[in-house]
């Protein structure tokens, strides 16, 4: 069995050093990329609760329900995130999808798209009933 590791930890130690190179940094592709920011949402609960996000590039948010409730995503400031919440309230239709808005079902994933400008300090939050109050919410910042 000695004998296997002391064999098997220089080829694992190449392989290790190959895969990182993989990943090199390609200028030209870079800055053409945007990497999603993945969300994870669970039951009263987003991971991760902040994000800094570049400004004046779109940022694509890919969100998985990892629950056994739906939930939403919705993208505002605070007095959007507050009308928002009253609307979802009184059931108002239409509110709970939108440019900034997606209701993602248990075990499903759902993507929004938002450009960010310098210093915003926006929210994400869930307006599923209790949600908000409970502290489903996202803090986001451009920089």
């Amino acid at each position: 069995m000695r004998s296997r590791l002391v064999f098997l930890a220089p080829v694992l130690a190449l392989a290790a050093i190959a895969a990182a190179g993989c990943g090199g940094s390609d200028p030209s592709r870079s800055a053409n990329a945007s990497q999603p920011v993945v969300i994870i949402m669970r039951d009263i609960a987003f991971t991760p609760d902040r994000v800094t996000v570049p400004a004046g590039r779109q940022v694509r948010f890919v969100f998985n329900n990892t629950g056994k409730l739906a939930h939403q995503a919705f993208i505002g400031n605070d007095q959007a995130q507050m009308d928002h919440e009253m609307g979802m309230s009184s059931s108002m239709e239409g509110m709970a999808q939108g440019p900034d808005a997606i209701t993602v079902q248990p075990g499903q994933r759902g993507t929004l798209s938002h450009t960010f400008g310098a210093n915003d300090r926006l929210l994400i939050g869930c307006h599923e009933p209790g949600h908000y109050a409970a502290g489903m919410k996202i803090a986001v910042t451009g920089s």
